[in-house]
């Protein structure tokens, strides 16, 4: 079984910018990325802010009849490969297409697609639905169009676990690489929810941030004035190899995976549990299985849902795991800028580290101003030049879904 997996490529859409450059340069600048949706009319939901993707078809290499049989994630996540297989120096076409996967996570679906072909049936009839409908709107409809537009036949899943699923998805192809079962996976995760039927789901999912008037500054993780989070769209994916591929064909090695765990609170079908034990024995687990002990982490990027159970509950884990060392640690939670991008919010998170441990600099947690719980070493409202050799990467999901990850500069 092998040791350690290599991350060789990352690919990046997200509201703060479409390609790793554009991505980061604006995440490491500090600026939010949310603002007032105005693609539909959204001014009746609670919570009618979001971080969006503007003109999306102007970085894309996606035909435009494939276009017309897709939802907006298999787009996002069609392009996030593209750029991802681009950085890390891959052409597709000289690798076994049987021995190449695919593993992605998203929490919702194709709703864009889904929703306009339903109002099509409610004022047509069936004969006014696309044939394509069928194959547009389910969650592993990415998964199918990444693997038909590049012709991989590899092992391959799709992980719907809520907003914890693109991180689940990361930690499963890092195991099947392990094994040795693959020599090659596209993972990560794409979230489409700024659609009018997606938003109304978000909405009632509950914990949203209602501070409409304010979107720049309405997402404000482990503040004392924190309202709720802010719902994004985009895809996050990366290659994953193991390090002796990476090696020989001379790759540039970003980070190295060295260890996943997951547990479950199996405390409420929403909430986590209060005192977050579950999630402190998932870190304890990752710990275990990367063989690090807690002094040896770096960083640590939180999960950060801006809603006082779940934030109070991530501290309390992150304390009782680390101790004394805790306020050495420094921790952020960069989605403040951007948004939460649910099942794909793990993806981002991950993307992220990589890029910070590879430039040495921490970007910060935006609108802290107050931080409340305390105790915790927070980068806020500014990024921090800060050398990570090991970094932990926590995501969670309703449910009690706890996913923690450890990347490490190789």
């Amino acid at each position: 079984m092998l040791d350690k997996i290599a991350v060789t490529g990352v690919g990046v859409v997200a509201p703060s910018g479409i390609g790793k450059r554009q991505f980061w340069a604006n995440v490491k600048s500090g600026r939010s990325f949310i603002k007032e949706i105005t693609r539909f009319d959204a001014s009746k939901y609670p919570s009618h802010i979001a971080g969006q993707i503007d003109e999306l078809e102007k970085y894309s290499h996606i035909p435009e009849r494939l276009l017309k049989k897709i939802d907006a994630f298999s787009h996002m996540a069609l392009i996030a490969s593209e750029l991802a297989l681009q950085d890390a120096g891959i052409e597709i076409r000289n690798e076994d297409p049987n021995l190449i996967g695919i593993f992605l996570g998203n929490a919702l679906g194709g709703w864009l697609y889904a929703e306009t072909e339903l109002r099509d049936m409610y004022i047509e009839g069936r004969q006014g639905v696309s044939p394509y409908m069928a194959s547009a709107w389910f969650p592993a409809a990415p998964q199918g169009q990444v693997s038909i537009y590049y012709g991989i036949k590899g092992f391959s899943k799709t992980v719907v676990a809520d907003r914890a699923s693109s991180l689940e998805a990361i930690g499963y192809a890092n195991k099947t690489l392990q094994k040795g079962k693959l020599n090659m996976i596209l993972a990560g995760g794409m979230e489409a929810p700024v659609t009018p039927y997606a938003l109304l789901c978000c909405n009632t999912y509950g914990g949203l941030s209602e501070d409409n008037e304010h979107p720049e500054t309405a997402y404000r993780p482990f503040d004392k004035d924190k309202s709720g989070f802010v719902i994004a769209e985009g895809a996050g994916i990366m290659v994953l190899e193991s390090v002796e591929r990476a090696q020989k064909r001379g790759a540039n090695i970003m980070a190295t995976i060295s260890g996943y765990a997951s547990t479950c609170d199996g405390a409420n079908r929403i909430n986590p549990d209060t005192y977050g034990k579950q999630l402190a024995r998932a870190i304890r687990l990752v710990l275990e299985r990367a063989k690090t002990n807690p002094e040896e982490i770096d960083f640590i990027s939180l999960d950060g849902l801006a809603l006082d159970l779940w934030d109070n509950s991530e501290v309390t884990a992150i304390k009782e795991v680390f101790g004394n060392n805790t306020k050495d640690i420094p921790v952020s939670c960069p989605k403040s800028m951007f948004g939460n991008l649910l099942g794909a919010s793990g993806a981002l998170d991950t993307i992220i580290t990589v890029l910070a441990m590879e430039n040495g600099l921490i970007p910060p947690t935006i609108n802290l101003e107050n931080p409340n719980p305390n105790g915790l070493n927070y980068v806020a409202n500014q990024a921090r030049e800060y050398k990570i050799n090991k970094a932990l990467i926590i995501s969670r999901g309703r449910g009690g879904i706890n996913a923690v990850l450890i990347v490490e500069k190789p």
